[in-house]
C-alpha cells in the first residue's frame, strides 16, 4: 500500500491537484500556439487520449493573444508556458488556468512580482518549474547543475512566493536524466507541502523516455511523492497520456482496466504468444473494471500464475486450459480457446462491475 505525502490542494481550473486528489496525467501541444485551430486539435485530440490538464508553450505576444480563443473551444484546463518575458504571463493569465514559469530566465523579483499580481487577480495557481540547466546563476555557480541546485533554487523562489502572501503553488525539478531528478525530489519533499509535479525533461524518444520515465516516476510515486505528471516524449502526443497512465497503473496508484500477465517467450511455448496477447490486449482494450488476466504459453507457468488471475488461458500441445479464480473450468482445443477466453473475461468484468 502507497502512503503518499500530504501536500496542499489547489486547483487548475476544475482539477484538483494535491491533498486525496487522483494524480493527474498532463501533456504539452507542439503546435505554434498562435495557429488556433491546430492546437485546438491537438487539445482535443489529448481530450479523448484521457489527459487531464494541457500546457501551451507562449514564447511571444501572438501566442499569449490566442489563449483567448483556443479557451473558448475547449474544456481541459490550460497551463501557459513562460520564459524569458514575464508579460506574456501577463497576458495568458486572463485567460488561462494555471502559470507555470521558470525562475532560472524570467529575470529581476520585481517581474515575478507582477506575475504573482496578475494570478492573484484571477486566482489561478503557479507552478514554479526548476531545469536543472536552467537555474539562476548564483545557485548554478555555488552547486552546479545539481539536485542541490535545484532544490536550492525551489526553495528560495517559493519563500519569495509565500512572502508575497502568495501560496497556490506546485514545483517541478526537472533534469534530462533520471539520478538526478529522483534526487532532487526525495531532497525537497521533507521541506514543504506544496504539490509536485513529477516529469523527466528532454527524456527522448518513445523508447527511450518510457524507460527514464516509468524508472524516475515510478520511483517517485511508489515512495509517496507527486501529484501531477508529464511523461515527455519526443513524438506523438497521445503517446504521452499512455505511457503516464500505464506509470500509474502498474505503480498500483490507479485501479482500472485490464492487467495482463503473460509469459516470456521461451521453448517450452505451445501456441503463437505474441499474436494471442495483442488480440487479448485489442479485445479488453473497452474494459475498464480491474481484472487481473493471464494469457500463459505453457503450464508450467500458468499453474501459478492463474492463481492470483482473475481469468486465465493456459496453452498446450493442441489443447489448453481455461482457469477461472485459479480452478480449471474448461479444456478445448487450441482453435476454441481464445474466443471461449475472451468470453469468460467479458463475463467476469460485467460481475465486478455489478459488485463495484
Amino acid at each position: 500500500m502507497i502512503t503518499r505525502y500530504e501536500t496542499k490542494k489547489i486547483y487548475v481550473g476544475n482539477v484538483a491537484i494535491g491533498g486525496d486528489a487522483p494524480i493527474s496525467v498532463q501533456s504539452m501541444t507542439f503546435s505554434k500556439t498562435d495557429n488556433i485551430e491546430e492546437t485546438v486539435e491537438q487539445i482535443r485530440m489529448l481530450h479523448f487520449a484521457g489527459a487531464d490538464i494541457v500546457r501551451l508553450a507562449v514564447p511571444d505576444m501572438e501566442a499569449a493573444l490566442a489563449l483567448k480563443e483556443i479557451k473558448k473551444q475547449t474544456t481541459l484546463p490550460l497551463v501557459a508556458d513562460i520564459h524569458f518575458n514575464y508579460k506574456l504571463a501577463l497576458e495568458a493569465a486572463k485567460w488561462v488556468d494555471c502559470i507555470r514559469f521558470n525562475p532560472g530566465n524570467i529575470g529581476e523579483q520585481n517581474r515575478i512580482k507582477e506575475i504573482i499580481k496578475a494570478c492573484k487577480e484571477r486566482n489561478l495557481p503557479v507552478r514554479i518549474g526548476v531545469n536543472c540547466g536552467s537555474l539562476e546563476s548564483k545557485f548554478e555557480d555555488k552547486y552546479g547543475q545539481t539536485a542541490k541546485g535545484m532544490v536550492e533554487s525551489a526553495m528560495y523562489n517559493i519563500k519569495f512566493l509565500e512572502d508575497l502572501d502568495f501560496t497556490d503553488i506546485k514545483i517541478s525539478l526537472k533534469a534530462s536524466d533520471v539520478q538526478r531528478t529522483v534526487e532532487a525530489y526525495r531532497m525537497l519533499r521533507p521541506l514543504n507541502n506544496y504539490p509536485f509535479h513529477l516529469g523527466v525533461t528532454e527524456a527522448g524518444t518513445l523508447f527511450h523516455s518510457t524507460i527514464k520515465s516509468s524508472i524516475a516516476l515510478g520511483s517517485l510515486i511508489l515512495d509517496g511523492i507527486g501529484d501531477t505528471l508529464r511523461v515527455s516524449i519526443t513524438g506523438e502526443l497521445e503517446k504521452e497520456i499512455e505511457v503516464g497512465k500505464a506509470i500509474l497503473k502498474d505503480a498500483g496508484v490507479v485501479k482500472n482496466g485490464v492487467n495482463i500477465i503473460s509469459c516470456p517467450t521461451c521453448g517450452r511455448i505451445e501456441a503463437d504468444l505474441v499474436t494471442a496477447v495483442a488480440e487479448v490486449e485489442k479485445a479488453t482494450a473497452h474494459i475498464k473494471t480491474p481484472l487481473n488476466l493471464s494469457v500463459m504459453g505453457c503450464v508450467v507457468n500458468a499453474i501459478g500464475e492463474a492463481k492470483s488471475a482473475d481469468v486465465a488461458i493456459a496453452y498446450g500441445n493442441g489443447s489448453g486450459l481455461i482457469i477461472k479464480k485459479g480452478e480449471v473450468i474448461e479444456k478445448l482445443s487450441t482453435d476454441k480457446l481464445l474466443a471461449r477466453f475472451l468470453e469468460e473475461v467479458e463475463k467476469e468484468a460485467l460481475a465486478q462491475e455489478n459488485l463495484l
